[in-house]
């Protein structure tokens, strides 16, 4: 925080804030949450309140609620801190798709989110984790997330692989790709009464449904926009792991660059480079 408004009441300069936004068109500019700008706004959602213009009225935003303040004792620096929404959001979505303890589950996907995944349903207490990809190297990262078994979709048969430990099927298959037929190949891995959820968000938003492989009853859950008031109540669950350091998140970032270098790495991100994670863009 470099400025304050003058009826802001829980925030003060210096605090490092997550989830700045630029919530309205600059200079001709739509700024997209201002997720690249070197300056943002946030908002003091307990401000806004006791001055009557809290949840309902047109001055206020959702996302007030998620701009949490990183704590002077939290063991993560600006940098760290970025991989915080992330967090929050899989935490929030693991949360609404109901996902319990003591229960098995696949996860199509092992990049930064199917990681994420992952490391948090192993945290949670679900008994078997089964990750599958497509790509050796992210097959490893998963084992060493804490996958129970990490396959290669190219190389192994996954109904298979996935009936031969749980012949009636798992509980939940998540889809964190956003890829429309693993709806489709997860009809094959779900047991009875279980769930596919999907948190990937495809770039084709229609597909053929073929449920013919599945048992008789089954869910299907999409959950492709985290509520910002849900998002913030992980928010002390995510901290509590970080400070614990049972969480790190630099295991999920690949590379730290200055904000000069932005558009290289939007081409680095498109070509889909090997072993690349999240990317952190820095200011001076």
């Amino acid at each position: 925080v470099v400025e304050i408004g003058e009826h802001v009441e829980t925030l003060q300069v210096g605090d490092l804030v997550l989830l700045p936004f630029l919530e309205q068109e600059a200079n001709g500019y739509v700024p997209g949450w201002g997720a690249f700008s070197e300056y943002a706004v946030v908002g003091d959602a307990q401000a806004y309140i006791h001055h009557g213009m809290g949840p309902g009225t047109s001055e206020f935003s959702e996302s007030y609620y998620a701009q949490s303040v990183i704590r002077k004792e939290d063991h993560v620096n600006a940098v760290g801190a970025s991989m915080i929404i992330t967090f929050r959001e899989v935490l929030s979505a693991i949360r609404r798709f109901g996902i319990r303890e003591n229960t098995s589950a696949v996860v199509f996907g092992a990049g930064p989110v199917g990681l994420c995944f992952i490391t948090f349903l192993k945290l949670l207490g679900v008994s078997t984790v089964i990750s599958i990809d497509v790509n050796e190297e992210k097959k490893k990262e998963a084992q060493k997330m804490g996958a129970d078994l990490a396959l290669n979709s190219t190389v192994t048969d996954i109904k298979e692989a996935v009936r031969s430990r749980f012949p009636d099927g798992v509980d939940y298959v998540i889809d964190a790709v956003g890829l429309n037929q693993l709806i489709n190949q997860a009809m094959e891995l779900i047991r009875y009464n279980g769930k596919i959820c999907c948190y990937g968000i495809s770039p084709k938003l229609g597909m053929e449904l073929d449920w013919s492989q599945a048992p008789y009853n089954w869910d299907l859950h999409f959950v492709q926009w985290p509520s910002k008031y849900e998002e913030s109540l992980a928010h002390s669950q995510i901290m509590a792991w970080i400070n614990a350091g049972v969480l790190d998140p630099f295991d999920f970032i690949s590379d730290i660059l200055p904000f000069d270098q932005v558009i290289d790495a939007f081409r680095r991100v498109e070509a889909h480079e090997p072993g690349l994670k999240k990317i952190v863009i820095t200011f001076p």
